[in-house]
C-alpha cells in the first residue's frame, strides 16, 4: 500500500474514533464535577467538537425521580421523558444540546439490566458477577452514546467520590475501557480540594495526594488534575502536585471560586484545560473557541441595569439545588434583560391569610414553585391571591399553575371547597384531577406524565405574545391536571385557557387578561432555558417586574 493512502487510512480512522474523557471526583463530594465537565465540554464544542456529557450515578435507585429534593436536588426531565441528575440540567444549558436516556445511568439501572438478563437465561450456567457481569454493562452503557457516530468526544462524569464503597465498580470499568480503547483515546480527567488552613495560613496538597493515591490503587492514573481552590495555587505548589500526583505540570489546572458557575468555561480556558485535553487526546486544536456570545451573555449578567425582587414561593426553599433549573432561568432571563433577578426565596408553609400582606410586600414578581404533596398548599393559594388581587406579576408552573386554578374556582367562581384530588380526594369541586391514565397506575417510578408533550396557543393571548407561534412542545413532569368538567365555568369568569395539548384536549396554559402578567403553566419551561436561548416566559416574565417596579 502507497504510504500516503497508508497515512490517509490512518488519520481518517483517528478523526473517526471516538474519544472519551472520564471525569472522577476525590477528597469530597459537591467541588463541581458537573460544571468542569460543562465547561470542558463547552470548550471542545466552540473548538468545533461534537461533544456530548454523560452522567453515572452510583446509587441503587433506577431513577432520581423517586428522591426526595432535600436528599438530591431537583429531579431534571429531558425531552425523551428521562428522570435524571440535576447535572444534566447543566449540561444543557452550558452546550444548548438536548440530552436523553442515554446520558444518565445509575448503579440501580445496571443492576435491573443484569438481573433482567440473567432471568431471561442469557447468563444460563454462568454465574453472574460484578466482573465481569456489571462492569460489562458499564462499560456499553459508556459507550452508547460514542456509537452512534454524533459525537467526536464523549466526556463521561463519575457521581461519588473515589473511595466510595459503592463507586468501584464504575472505578474499575474505566479503568477496563480507558485500556481497551488505547493510547489517546480515553484519558481521566480527576477533579479534587486543595484547602486552605486558616490557622496554618497555607494551601494543603496531602488531600489531593491521598486521593490520587486511592485511584491509583484503583489501577487507573490521572492524566489530569483539577484543583478546587478557595486561593491561587502557587507555582511551587503545582509543580509539588505535578510530581507527587504523576501528573505532568502542564496538566495541574487550578479551578478557582468564581462569582458564578458561567465564568468557569473562561477560567478553563485560561488554564488550558481544553488544550492540554486535546493534547493527551492526540487531537488538533482547531481555531480557538468561539465564545462571543457566552461572553456577551456573562457582560449583561455582570452590568445590569436594573434590579428586581423576585419571590419563589415554594416548599423545599431551604435548599437551592432543589429549584436549581428555576434560579439559572432567572439568571439567563435576567440577563436577557440586562437585569439583575434577586431571588427571595419564601416558605409557602408560613403563609397565611393574617401575614401575606407582610411576607410577600416590596416583591416585583411572584413565582409560586411545582412541588408535591400538600404541605405549604393553602400558603400556595394565598399567594396567588395576593398577585392576582394586588396586580403583581405573577408566574405559576406545574403546581403553581394548579393552584392559581383552585384560588380562581374559590375566590372568584365561589367554590369554596375547590381543590386537587392530590389534596383532599374528597372535594366536592376537584378541579385539579389524577389524569384519566395514571388511575390504574401502581409503580411510584417513571410511571408521571414525562417527557416533551406539545401545546397548541390561542392566537390573541399572552401565551402566543411571548412565543411568537401557535404550536410548542415542552417538558412535562406530573400525575395531576386541570380537570376539564370546569375549563368552560371557569374561563366564562375570566380564567382563559389559553394552551391546550393537541393530543388529550387537556389544558396546559391559562392566565388572565385584566393583569400586567399572570400566567400559569402545566410544563416546566425551566428545564428548556439555556444559555444561548433563555425562555421566554421566563424572560418576559422579568421584563414586566422590571416595568411594574418603575411604576
Amino acid at each position: 500500500m502507497p504510504r500516503f493512502l497508508h497515512n490517509y487510512i490512518t488519520n481518517n480512522n483517528i478523526m473517526n474514533q471516538t474519544k472519551y474523557i472520564f471525569v472522577t471526583g476525590g477528597v469530597t463530594s459537591s467541588l463541581g464535577k458537573g460544571i468542569i465537565a460543562a465547561s470542558l465540554a463547552k470548550l471542545l464544542q466552540a473548538r468545533g467538537y461534537r461533544t456530548t456529557i454523560q452522567k453515572f450515578d452510583p446509587y441503587i435507585n433506577v431513577d432520581p425521580g423517586t428522591l426526595n429534593p432535600y436528599e438530591h436536588g431537583e429531579c431534571y426531565v429531558t425531552d425523551d421523558g428521562a428522570e435524571t441528575d440535576l447535572d444534566l440540567g447543566h449540561y444543557e444549558r452550558f452546550l444548548n444540546v438536548p440530552t436523553s436516556q442515554a446520558n444518565n445511568v445509575t448503579t440501580g439501572r445496571i443492576y435491573l439490566s443484569v438481573i433482567e438478563k440473567e432471568r431471561r437465561g442469557e447468563f444460563l450456567g454462568k454465574t453472574v458477577q460484578v466482573v465481569p457481569h456489571i462492569t460489562n454493562e458499564i462499560k456499553d452503557r459508556m459507550q452508547l452514546l460514542g456509537k452512534s457516530g454524533d459525537y467526536d468526544i464523549v466526556i463521561t462524569e463519575i457521581g461519588g467520590t473515589v473511595g466510595d464503597i459503592e463507586s468501584l465498580p464504575y472505578i474499575e470499568s474505566v479503568r477496563q475501557l480507558v485500556w481497551e480503547l488505547g493510547e489517546h483515546n480515553g484519558i481521566v480527567i480527576h477533579l479534587t480540594l486543595v484547602p486552605y488552613l486558616a490557622a496554618a495560613g497555607e494551601l494543603k496538597t496531602k488531600p489531593t495526594q491521598h486521593s490520587v493515591k486511592t485511584l491509583m490503587e484503583s489501577g487507573i492514573k490521572a492524566d489530569i488534575l483539577v484543583c478546587r481552590t478557595e486561593h491561587e495555587i502557587s507555582e511551587e505548589l503545582r509543580n509539588k502536585l505535578a510530581l507527587f500526583c504523576n501528573v505532568k505540570r502542564e496538566a495541574v489546572i487550578q479551578s478557582i471560586d468564581a462569582s458564578t458557575i458561567y465564568e468557569v468555561p473562561n477560567l478553563m480556558l485560561e488554564e488550558g484545560l481544553d488544550v492540554v485535553a486535546l493534547k493527551k487526546l492526540d487531537l488538533p486544536k482547531k481555531a480557538a473557541p468561539d465564545l462571543k456570545n457566552w461572553n456577551t451573555f456573562l457582560r449583561r449578567l455582570k452590568n445590569p441595569k436594573h434590579t428586581v425582587n423576585i419571590g419563589l414561593i415554594g416548599k423545599y426553599v431551604e435548599m437551592q439545588d432543589c429549584y436549581k433549573s428555576i434560579l439559572e432561568a432567572f439568571i439567563h432571563s435576567g440577563a436577557a434583560n440586562e437585569t439583575k433577578v434577586n431571588v427571595i426565596s419564601i416558605h409557602s408553609e408560613y403563609i397565611d391569610a393574617s401575614n401575606v400582606n407582610e411576607k410577600l410586600a416590596g416583591l416585583d414578581g411572584i413565582l409560586v414553585a411545582p412541588g408535591f404533596g400538600e404541605r405549604g398548599i393553602e400558603g400556595k393559594i394565598e399567594t396567588v391571591r395576593y398577585a392576582r388581587e394586588n396586580k403583581v406579576p405573577f408566574f405559576g408552573i406545574c403546581l403553581g399553575m394548579q393552584m392559581a386554578i383552585i384560588e380562581y374556582s374559590r375566590n372568584v367562581l365561589g367554590l369554596a371547597d375547590a381543590n386537587s384530588t392530590e389534596m383532599n380526594d374528597k372535594t366536592t369541586h376537584p378541579v385539579v384531577n389524577l389524569m384519566e391514565d395514571q388511575k390504574t397506575i401502581t409503580d411510584k417510578g417513571g410511571t408521571m406524565r414525562l417527557g416533551a408533550w406539545k401545546c397548541d396557543l390561542k392566537p390573541d393571548s399572552l401565551a402566543y405574545k411571548i412565543y411568537g407561534t401557535t404550536t410548542i412542545s415542552e417538558r412535562h413532569r406530573h400525575r395531576y391536571e386541570y380537570n376539564s368538567e370546569y375549563v368552560d365555568q371557569l374561563q366564562k369568569a375570566g380564567l382563559i385557557a389559553s394552551g391546550t395539548n393537541p393530543d388529550t384536549g387537556l389544558v396546559e396554559i391559562v392566565e388572565l387578561k385584566d393583569h400586567p402578567f399572570f400566567i400559569g403553566v402545566q410544563y416546566h419551561p425551566e428545564y428548556k432555558s439555556t444559555v444561548a436561548n433563555p425562555h421566554p416566559i421566563f424572560v418576559n416574565f422579568v421584563a414586566a417586574a422590571v416595568k411594574a417596579k418603575k411604576k
